[in-house]
């Protein structure tokens, strides 16, 4: 057998779901799984049909556990006008859409206070990602008092 096998506690991590969650899967037969013993094992093949996507392989010796790195951040720009807020969420926008270097989807939200002439975006992803996204804004806004 060639297709690599997990755990209930396994596929539950990798998904983000809770344990109950995935034996409720596997019981309704929404997930394929073997019983062996008095535990499921669940095909790495299974679990890329339930995703609709490629599972990602574990480590040799790894526990099951797949270690994420994920970045929140929040920027905030001041004495900005609404014009050049919706020019910055734009261009932001347009360039990390689709854009991730890792399984992780990159996700932006931007907040804009009229009353105030603030902008917040707030960035959620890898590390490398947001990285980019904080030079992309840099870029954008820029320092004028450097």
């Amino acid at each position: 057998m060639t297709d690599e096998l997990y755990s209930v506690d396994q596929v539950a991590q990798q998904l983000g779901l809770h344990v109950r969650t995935v034996r409720n899967y596997v019981r309704d037969g929404r997930l394929k799984a073997v019983r062996i013993g008095k535990q499921y094992r669940i095909a790495r093949s299974d679990l890329a049909q339930l995703t609709g996507g490629a599972v990602p392989t574990a480590p040799a010796g790894d526990t099951g556990r797949v270690r994420r790195v994920e970045v929140s951040s929040v920027v905030q720009i001041d004495a900005i006008s609404a014009d050049d807020m919706q020019r910055v969420a734009t261009l932001v926008g347009a360039a990390v859409r689709g854009r991730g270097t890792s399984d992780q989807a990159l996700r932006i939200q931007t907040i804009y206070d009229e009353e105030r002439a603030s902008m917040k975006v707030i960035v959620i992803g890898d590390l490398a990602d947001t990285a980019e996204v904080m030079r992309l804004i840099d870029a954008i806004v820029g320092h004028h008092d450097r």
